[in-house]
């Protein structure tokens, strides 16, 4: 279809091939786009082994987002490279031990800091760091991935806090971008096994409350699914959708006990 033909995109956090952000550069490549990756920290290597799995060609850049300067360096490489950039995908999130699974009241600020830092401050950073690059292109979109944080979850605890906040940094930044036709968008997916997931204390919890509740069949290997809604995004298809959180989550949201 080339729903994204010709498009170019930064896309953020694959780790492995079942990596939602994986998901999405495999098909951004089948729908006809240009990506770069990212990784950080000990996980580059395993960035860089996975992008084998999708191309030879394909570009790896460091970017930890606890440290800025490496976002405006990567802003420099890029604006010699391309013209513009026409979307990023934000895939980054992390929470020390301490935040996940004790409870609300264990860890300390320093803890916490980390996770807000890098789970939601990181997503204005990456707008702002590119900024430029993202008002060349004709449609600009900007994709984040999502866990509902409408409600407090068991052992998701600091990491809720910081999802949270990530939903309404999403609103903020689309109200502010929108002057330069940037739009800005989280997918909140269902629960999915991934390198990420597996720092989740009891994180079967989850799988066995979509199991019992999602009125559409559930799987934790859904990450294709997740990918299909961010492509969606960054194609044309939705040129006024903005500041908008859509659930691929088999609608466990909408349901009750």
């Amino acid at each position: 279809m080339n729903l994204l033909n010709e498009k170019k995109l930064l896309i953020t956090g694959v780790l492995t091939d079942d990596s939602i952000a994986y998901g999405v550069a495999k098909l951004a490549l089948e729908e006809g786009a240009e990506i770069v990756l990212t990784g950080a920290g000990r996980a580059l290597s395993l960035t860089r082994r996975t992008a084998k799995k999708l191309s030879a060609d394909i570009s790896v850049y460091e970017l930890d987002v606890t440290q800025p300067q490496q976002a405006v360096d990567l802003n420099n490489i890029l604006s010699k490279r391309w013209d513009r950039i026409d979307g990023i995908l934000h895939a980054i999130g992390y929470a020390p031990p301490n935040c996940l699974g004790n409870g609300i009241l264990k860890a300390n600020w320093e803890e916490v800091g980390t996770a807000l830092q890098i789970s939601t401050y990181s997503y204005k950073l990456l707008a702002e760091a590119f900024l430029e690059l993202l008002k060349m292109s004709p449609s600009p979109s900007i994709v984040g991935l999502d866990f509902d944080a409408s409600s407090a979850w068991p052992t998701y605890d600091w990491m809720g806090v910081a999802k949270a906040g990530l939903e309404s940094l999403n609103r903020y930044l689309a109200k502010d971008l929108g002057e330069f036709n940037i739009r800005v968008n989280l997918v909140a997916a269902g629960p999915i096994r991934t390198v990420a997931a597996k720092s989740i204390p009891e994180f079967s919890k989850f799988d066995d409350a979509w199991s019992s509740r999602s009125p559409l069949k559930w799987s934790t290997k859904e990450h294709i699914a997740v990918a299909k809604a961010c492509i969606l995004f960054f194609s044309d298809y939705l040129p006024l959708t903005t500041g908008e959180i859509l659930h691929v989550d088999g609608g466990f949201h909408c349901v009750g006990a």
